[in-house]
């Protein structure tokens, strides 16, 4: 059994990467998705947002991420708000997969916060994805997002050094899919190799 954290800055493709160990055969989960889930309509967490933040974040009866995202990015005091709404429900779902794993199972937890959140010893293994600058708002330019977007979401993150700081393994990724690929079997096969030396 084996619990690795995939983080990486905005950009950097570690969704890519993601999904590649879940080709391998991790199974992979992605702490956004899980931010999702934690404000579908219907659940205590949207209630609980849409009293913090007002009906203005609403669209066609859901909250609108976007009007929500930019709120949280102008006020960092807003932002602690709606983390202590989703961050202990995310939690719980964490620690509910990673009880469920087998012996021989690996989970890979996609967590573009780890940094931040200092959730580093809560995994076997730590990889950043790391790309270039350009290569990064470049592929966020072809997401759709603003440039203005861009540059708060990435001021709102640690940096690459921080993140660097408590990794096992960085992967660089600003060539091919194909080689990101490469670099994902990699690391795969020398943890597969370290089980067997164990």
């Amino acid at each position: 059994m084996r619990v690795i954290g995939l983080t990486g800055g905005i950009g950097s493709g570690k969704s890519l990467a993601a999904e590649y160990f879940a080709d391998l055969g991790a199974l992979v989960i992605d702490a956004d998705q899980l931010a999702r889930a934690a404000i579908e309509r219907g659940s205590s967490g949207f209630d609980e947002v849409v009293a913090t933040f007002g009906d203005s974040i609403l669209k066609n009866g859901d909250i609108d991420r976007r009007a929500l995202g930019e709120l949280i990015f102008k006020d960092p005091t807003l932002k602690i708000k709606l983390e202590n709404i989703v961050h202990p429900w995310i939690r719980n779902q964490f620690e509910e997969a990673v009880a469920s794993l087998k012996a021989n199972e690996t989970l890979v937890y996609e967590i573009p916060l780890l940094f931040e959140t200092k959730a580093q010893d809560r995994f076997d293994i730590v990889i950043t994805v790391e790309a270039s600058m350009e290569n990064r708002i470049a592929r966020l330019r072809a997401k759709g997002l603003h440039i203005s977007e861009i540059e708060s979401r990435i001021a709102a993150q640690a940096t690459r050094e921080q993140r660097e700081s408590v990794a096992d393994f960085l992967i660089e990724n600003d060539a091919s899919a194909d080689e990101l690929l490469r670099k994902v079997e990699n690391i795969w096969e020398e943890l597969a190799d370290r089980d067997v030396k164990k």
